[in-house]
């Protein structure tokens, strides 16, 4: 683990993308940490079986180029892309900017991935100890947005263990209209319309989720909970990052374009995670990611209404030993708390 967090700390040195592409190369070789889970930390998402809470976010590794690597990090579960049907170069460099002081990131990478086919061929060969997801996205010049996520479904529900909608990224024009009512229900019939051609087939039944901004009013938040209530997918991952800039921030690139994520994160997602998980009232199961950086921010989450968590920005400040850590710290505030275990704590702020 030592060894491990020499190699975080070295990388930052770098700049962030350069860093980051060194990391995904290196992960393949990285050796299997040994995490001890403390009791009580195991849990269920949308039927799923996870040794504990703590997964990966979408945007790490966006063409499930490390996914074996990864796995062997401790991680409960790992959500792969964001994919869109064709290979895409992204947005111009530079387009990823560290925000240290704020332990904050800020990035406008534009969907950059290799395409579907090359996502597909990696995801077969996934390791199957650990959870995978699927993040599919659309081109920034798509047309016809259900039929896209329609393909990236049929062709990912077979090999992963769950399927998330990406309707939220900043860094596609237009991307974040696809959450407004009528656009959202059309995609989100098309991607359960797939899931139920892959069942029919003989398939194995896979959750799908929904990824929303933060940046979302409580009107259009609760629209989204009903729509995906009605759509019968199995739950809503909140958040993605945010354009907004909270005051505060001090970090020298705060002023750059794209969506933030880390601390600056946590309170506003969490207070939308807690809003929506409430009008939900138990009909959808929540991932709450953005700005945990200790457990008792992952307690936060979970007492909002998260029954699983997904980290990325203090992954990449810390390094590997932030998963531990947080699960030591999160063991320590169920317990002050008087929970028998993490599923107990799961609204008990709402």
């Amino acid at each position: 683990m030592a060894g491990l967090g020499l190699a975080a700390r070295l990388l930052r040195r770098l700049p962030a993308e350069t860093a980051h592409d060194m990391a995904i190369r290196a992960l393949p070789f990285a050796p299997r940490m040994k995490l001890a889970v403390p009791p009580g930390l195991a849990t269920r998402l949308a039927g799923l079986e996870l040794a504990h809470p703590l997964g990966l976010a979408a945007g790490f590794d966006k063409n499930a180029a490390a996914l074996s690597g990864l796995a062997r990090l401790g991680f409960s579960c790992i959500e792969a892309g964001t994919v869109t049907p064709r290979p895409q170069a992204g947005n111009p460099k530079p387009r990823l900017f560290r925000l240290p002081e704020d332990r904050a990131i800020i990035n406008r990478m534009g969907f950059n991935n290799a395409g579907l086919d090359a996502f597909a061929a990696r995801l077969a060969a996934r390791p199957r100890d650990v959870v995978i997801g699927a993040n599919i996205g659309i081109n920034k010049d798509e047309t016809d947005p259900p039929a896209a996520y329609a393909r990236g479904a049929e062709r990912l529900l077979p090999i992963a263990d769950y399927l998330t909608v990406n309707v939220s990224s900043p860094n596609t024009p237009g991307l974040r209209d696809l959450q407004e009512r009528k656009a959202l229900t059309s995609v989100l019939e098309a991607v359960t319309a797939a899931r139920s051609r892959h069942e029919q087939a003989g398939g194995q039944s896979r959750p799908i989720f929904l990824k929303v901004a933060p940046d979302l009013d409580d009107a259009a938040a609760l629209t989204i909970v009903d729509a995906a209530i009605e759509a019968m997918i199995d739950g809503i991952i909140v958040s993605n990052t945010t354009i907004a800039r909270p005051p505060g921030l001090t970090s020298a690139a705060r002023g750059e374009a794209g969506g933030l994520s880390g601390r600056p994160l946590m309170a506003p997602s969490t207070r939308l995670l807690a809003l929506m998980a409430r009008h939900a009232e138990g009909q959808l199961a929540f991932i709450g990611v953005g700005g945990i950086g200790s457990g008792a921010d992952a307690y936060a989450k979970l007492r909002a209404g998260a029954t699983t968590l997904q980290l990325y920005t203090a992954f990449v400040y810390d390094g590997p030993a932030v998963i531990q850590r947080i699960l030591n710290e999160l063991a320590e505030c169920l317990a002050r708390d008087g929970f028998a275990n993490a599923t107990a704590a799961v609204g008990t702020a709402n």
